[in-house]
């Protein structure tokens, strides 16, 4: 079995002895799995050999929350809205589904710089209307399992009406559009759980990396037989249930008037807070919520830099944690973040924080941060078992830094380096599962250029394309601008905005 050993080197483990300390040590990987971390480790006379000395080698990091789907909607949009952005990024009146090379280039490319960043593992809540498709499935899978990279990948379900998800969309809605908006009956929850069966049966575990998880989209847009039947098939195959919660200050309103409690309340009612459950966003939470979540043992995916580039407020994450709420980080999709490294979404967590207020003891420190982009990140993905900080037994999983580097000069601590000063460009060796899958900056398991230069020839067209679709969706932008109006206009006992409304 092949052997790697990295020869003394700074190792920031992630674990619970050391958590975000540095030390000292050798690691030796054999195989996919991490074999010994000490001092003075011998390997067999095969082994590739990695000198250590002025590098830094970390858990790779986790991208809890992304969307695939949106990789080419990157640098698109701005001065949007949740739900007037949605419009055009998902939008109502849809095209036929993007064609399947451009479907596996698209999932590519995310995994292409999600490892040049250092995300070994990332949670893709693909979204790929207007139907559940196996074989569109498992492109995405086969665009992973080339890239070499670690991924949860779900297929996104709905199926209750858009304008019955939001609140007063019926009523503001003018009829003719409202028909515009009749797609036939929508999908059942037996429908959706056999899928799900189906992609369990043949994708999950592929390559020991690449597993389906649960994603309903959000408990608003989901019947509650729906959401039950995705829990039960989440908790019986040990993977997360994946959903959107309380994103924007519009998602606060509709659950009190859709259901006359916060969709919180209205998940715990349903049974739905559980071990398994990861709620993208969480950003309008109350206490009352908080403390649910808290006693259910969920875990949130903290979008910093998606929350604030849509407006959506400010996520209460020391309030989180403190109620017990394990927290990772995710990016969103490119097109409401614009790229997919979660360094970006570590130093932005690192500083918004600090707007909540003046106590400054409840700022957030950088040791937390750097654990809730490694393994926080992995128990929000149901993998703390597997990934997220560097342990024997676990897969070797793992970035290799140099130190000798503009973000370490001159060098502090460590923690603090990583969340406020790197963005990536100190990584020179990144592995997944004891694969080397970029060295000396260059991605090993794929043609870089040759991608590139073949996105720079069909995607045009596509968003071509796609540019129509969004002159046809603008006629809704009206309505939508007017339910966001009026949801925020709402005074409700909570406020997740810093700063005077504009």
């Amino acid at each position: 079995m092949r052997e790697i050993l990295i020869r003394n080197a700074t190792l920031v483990a992630m674990d619970r002895t050391h958590g975000t300390k540095p030390f000292a040590a050798d690691i030796l990987i054999e195989g996919t799995e991490i074999r010994s971390i000490g001092s003075g480790l011998a390997a067999g006379p095969d082994a590739q050999i990695i000198d250590g000395r002025g590098k830094l080698v970390m858990p790779g990091l986790v991208n809890a929350h992304t969307h695939s789907s949106e990789t080419f909607l990157r640098g698109r949009y701005e001065r949007m809205p949740l739900e007037l952005w949605l419009l055009y990024a998902y939008p109502l009146l849809m095209n036929d589904p993007i064609g399947e090379r451009l479907l596996y280039l698209r999932s590519l490319l995310l995994a292409m710089e999600s490892l040049r960043n250092g995300v070994t593992t990332l949670c893709d809540d693909f979204f790929d209307p207007p139907r559940h498709d196996l074989d569109r499935l498992a492109t995405v899978f086969r665009a992973y399992d080339d890239a070499g990279i670690r991924a949860n990948v779900s297929s996104a379900a709905m199926n209750v009406h858009t304008l019955d998800a939001l609140p007063f969309a019926r009523e503001v809605t003018p009829l003719a559009l409202q028909e515009l908006l009749d797609f036939g009956p929508p999908m059942s929850a037996e429908a959706y759980a056999d899928y799900c069966r189906a992609a369990f049966s043949s994708l999950h575990g592929m390559s020991g990396r690449l597993r389906f998880m649960i994603a309903p989209s959000a408990p608003q847009r989901c019947t509650p037989d729906l959401m039950a039947a995705c829990m039960d098939l989440a908790v019986e195959n040990h993977v997360s249930f994946h959903t959107h919660v309380l994103e924007t200050k519009t998602q606060a309103v509709t659950g009190l008037v859709g259901y006359n409690k916060s969709l919180i309340a209205y998940m715990h009612d349903l049974g739905l807070l559980k071990r398994n459950t990861t709620i993208a966003h969480s950003v309008w939470v109350s206490d009352e919520d908080i403390e649910l979540m808290g006693r259910a043992g969920v875990s949130i995916a903290h979008n910093a830099v998606s929350n604030l580039k849509l407006g959506d407020g400010i996520a209460p994450i020391r309030r989180l944690l403190d109620a017990g709420v394990t927290v990772g980080l995710g990016t969103d999709g490119v097109s409401s973040n614009d790229t997919s490294r979660i360094f970006d979404v570590m130093r932005v967590a690192g500083l918004v924080h600090s707007a909540a207020g003046p106590n400054y003891e409840r700022w957030l420190k950088a040791d937390e941060i750097l654990a809730m982009a490694t393994i926080g990140g992995a128990k929000t993905a149901m993998l703390e078992q597997v990934t997220g900080s560097l342990e024997v037994g676990k897969s070797a999983d793992l970035l290799v830094l140099n130190m000798r580097n503009y973000p370490f000069q001159p060098l502090n601590d460590i923690a603090k380096h990583l969340v406020y000063s790197e963005n990536g460009s100190s990584i020179e060796t990144v592995m997944v599962a004891g694969r080397v899958v970029m060295q000396d900056g260059r991605l090993t398991t794929v043609d870089e250029q040759a991608v590139l230069d073949e996105i720079s020839e069909l995607v045009p067209a596509y968003l071509a394309e796609h540019a129509e679709l969004e002159r046809r969706n603008a006629i809704f932008e009206p309505t939508m601008a007017q339910i966001h109006r009026m949801a925020t206009g709402m005074d409700i006992p909570l406020n997740r905005y810093q700063g005077d409304m504009v």
